[in-house]
């Protein structure tokens, strides 16, 4: 059995942690439906291995086997507003950092 070099060293230690959580939650999200682990990989088109590590939140699993997992468990709306900017606090406070502190009149 070939072994894989993990990639999560490469990422910061936040966004590892985010990761390993959010393979937990498709993990049990996954279980609460009822969705085997071979039926679950059938369905992303990925053996077992793969979705075992996507579910331990190995950064090296593909981006398209995340976003294919989400939409299997009806998870698809939230992943798609993970970066709106209507919730992204950081810019919207630069956003005010740049407005004019005052208005002149002609």
């Amino acid at each position: 059995m070939v072994r894989r070099v993990s990639q999560n060293s490469s990422i910061p230690f936040p966004a590892a942690h985010a990761l390993r959580k959010l393979g937990r939650d498709l993990a049990l999200a996954r279980r609460k439906r009822g969705i085997s682990t071979a039926d679950m990989a059938e369905r992303l088109f990925v053996s077992r291995d793969t979705l075992w590590r996507l579910e331990r939140g190995d950064a090296s699993v593909a981006m398209g086997t995340l976003a294919t997992a989400v939409f299997v468990l009806q998870l698809h709306e939230r992943l798609g507003n993970l970066a709106a900017p209507a919730s992204d606090a950081l810019a919207l406070s630069l956003d005010e950092a740049r407005l004019p502190k005052r208005i002149r009149r002609s």
